[in-house]
């Protein structure tokens, strides 16, 4: 079973998370932050991951410190899951439309993280989630997993749009990333041996 389950406790956040790569979409999430809790649905929802999430963070503050730190703790649950990495895909992209906007994704599990974010959203909110918020989600998360990730917006006017097609493309991209590739079950991705 590719699962992880981690518990995480800061000054700023309070994280329980559960994972499982081999799940059905299976959601439960509370972050204190409805926009969040939606984008994280979604994505677990089109990645076909199973993910349970309580978070209690600072959000008497704003959801800085809660959309980050559920970005680490969701790239560490995956590296987690993943162990040495045998078998998988490795490489995954996705190419979404959301109504008028338009999302590529691609993701890259090679344990050097990088993020490669190019859009533009125009308005500073939906709701009251900052949106510059996704790309720190985004940091966080590659960075603890150990992955490339590059987001592209190729069109789109709507700011919830966007970022929906954002989390949504993901969770597509790392569903063939973390699959397993079959007839190489025990292989791992890289000339080097190891990721």
């Amino acid at each position: 079973m590719r699962e992880a389950s981690i518990v995480r406790n800061t000054s700023e956040t309070r994280i329980e998370m559960r994972l499982n790569l081999d799940g059905g979409g299976k959601y439960s999430v509370e972050t204190g932050c409805g926009f969040l809790n939606h984008m994280l649905e979604l994505f677990a929802r089109h990645g076909r991951f199973d993910l349970e999430v309580k978070c209690e963070g600072d959000m008497r503050v704003d959801a800085h410190h809660t959309a980050e730190d559920v970005g680490i703790v969701l790239g560490r649950c995956f590296s987690e899951a993943l162990s040495d990495r045998a078998g998988i895909c490795r490489y995954g992209f996705f190419v979404l439309p959301m109504d008028e906007a338009l999302l590529l994704t691609a993701v890259d599990i090679s344990g050097r993280d990088c993020l490669v974010y190019d859009t533009n959203i125009p308005a500073e909110k939906v709701g009251d989630f900052d949106t510059e918020l996704v790309k720190e989600f985004l940091l966080a998360f590659s960075r603890n997993l150990g992955a490339a990730v590059h987001v592209r917006q190729l069109s789109g006017e709507n700011s919830h749009h966007i970022i929906e097609g954002i989390f949504k493309s993901l969770g597509r991209s790392l569903k063939t990333a973390v699959s397993i590739e079959k007839g190489y079950e025990n292989e791992i991705p890289s000339t080097k041996g190891v990721i």
